[in-house]
């Protein structure tokens, strides 16, 4: 309802003589309503909306170009990357106030977690279209996403991605080598310190050879050693280097005319020695060996083999055996005299395998007839008559009947025969119980020599 009021005017008059004052008033009132007119053409009946970070979109009854008539109504909405607090729609009251009020506050995501050997680098911190963008330490790599972006609902896109170590390790060899075999041996023993590894990621790294340790003895030629290496994510690395053995070498030596050689280690090489051997018949002039020297040439000059002396007017039976001790045997012949039949067919068989008795270092001495009459030779030579009886005394040879005696290279009595005995019988009995392995090898190999 309407109110109604009197308000008492005061008529103040100021006496300037007397110093006095004199008041007066009148009892007239004025009625005054406080009930607002309202007014929709007042443009400006509320105050003019805002928004900061934000956009107001008002709908007045007197057009678009009003913003704060009386019955406006405006839409609030922020900017992008804020979020409305407060009322979304207000009205312009009758009270000349806004039905409500808001305000936008800045959204942001979740702070991101640091991946393990990475960082992240970020556009504008945390805020909406903020980008991070992440990076690995040295020997890793990125695996998913590169990069982030903090999206307008406040989460961020994709998925967090891990820093994988994907660089393989460094590994480095140590140089090829080449080592000279040891005197009289094959190989060489060769060492080397193990390859530098390193890695960017890790210092723990798996490190496996494949081939010979070092340390080891090495075979002649070219011998290839690899390294492997791997760290802890498996990626893995490799090197190879060369351990070449060389083995001095001299020309091979020929074997002397009537002879043979026995080399030890394999047979030319630095450090091998070469044994001069001869053939049954024949002896050995100048040096007994030579060796293979790391110039690749052989000590001393050639030796030879030359047929043997025998010497045939010695005085003593002793001093006739000397001269074959260690190097021949000796089939000692025996007949009562030249006629006896079973001399005469024993000699006929001994001459057809005399080669074959060269073959197998065995001399004969023939022993023959009685005092004053009794000869004994070896082939042509005739022997003196007190070697003679030495020989009858020393290995108890009878006079009466024939017989044979067969010696060792020691001189020792290994068969006695009183009965002809074919060639064939001879040889295997020689073959079987007084040649050494390496004659048998030898006479194996010139078996054919007296065909």
């Amino acid at each position: 309802m309407p109110l109604s009021c009197f308000v008492a005017v005061f008529i103040l008059y100021f006496s300037a003589g007397s110093g006095t004052t004199v008041y007066d008033t009148y009892s007239d009132y004025v009625e005054e309503d406080h009930t607002p007119q309202l007014d929709y053409k007042n443009p400006h009946w509320c105050h003019s909306p805002s928004l900061t970070n934000g956009e107001v979109t008002c709908h007045s009854p007197r057009g678009g170009a009003y913003r704060s008539t009386l019955g406006t109504r405006c839409e609030m909405s922020c900017d992008r990357g804020y979020r409305l607090l407060g009322r979304s729609s207000i009205q312009c009251l009758a009270s000349r106030r806004w039905s409500g009020t808001a305000f936008c506050r800045r959204m942001r995501c979740h702070v991101l977690n640091l991946i393990p050997h990475g960082r992240y680098t970020c556009t504008q911190g945390f805020a909406v279209d903020s980008r991070c963008d992440f990076t690995c330490d040295p020997g890793y790599r990125i695996d998913g996403e590169h990069s982030r972006t903090c999206q307008h609902g406040g989460s961020w896109s994709g998925a967090q991605p891990v820093c994988a170590d994907t660089d393989p390790p460094k590994i480095k060899c140590p140089p090829s080598r080449l080592k000279v075999a040891e005197p009289g041996k094959l190989t060489a023993v060769v060492t080397w310190d193990p390859p530098a590894v390193k890695d960017t990621a890790d210092k723990s790294l798996d490190l496996i050879l494949v081939g010979q340790e070092p340390g080891t003895e090495f075979k002649e030629g070219a011998n290839i050693i690899r390294y492997k290496v791997y760290d802890l994510a498996r990626n893995r690395a490799a090197c190879k280097f060369i351990v070449r053995v060389e083995v001095r070498r001299c020309s091979v030596l020929p074997a002397p005319l009537y002879g043979y050689l026995t080399c030890s280690s394999d047979g030319n090489n630095y450090g091998a020695t070469c044994d001069y051997h001869c053939d049954g018949g024949y002896e050995l002039k100048g040096v007994s060996s030579r060796v293979c020297t790391f110039s690749r040439n052989w000590e001393g000059t050639p030796a030879e083999c030359v047929p043997m002396e025998i010497k045939s007017d010695v005085k003593t039976v002793s001093a006739l055996l000397d001269q074959f001790y260690e190097k021949r045997r000796l089939l000692i012949m025996s007949a009562p005299n030249i006629s006896d039949s079973d001399y005469q067919l024993q000699n006929i068989m001994i001459q057809k395998a005399d080669c074959g008795l060269d073959l197998r270092h065995v001399t004969l001495i023939e022993l023959l007839g009685s005092p004053p009459r009794e000869t004994g030779r070896i082939k042509e030579s005739l022997l003196n008559s007190e070697v003679i009886e030495g020989l009858r005394q020393v290995f108890r040879i009878s006079r009466s009947y024939f017989s044979m005696v067969l010696l060792d290279k020691l001189g020792m009595d290994r068969e006695r025969f009183i009965t002809p005995l074919a060639s064939e019988e001879l040889f295997s009995y020689i073959d079987s119980f007084l040649l050494d392995e390496e004659e048998r090898e030898r006479l194996e190999l010139h078996r054919d020599f007296c065909d």
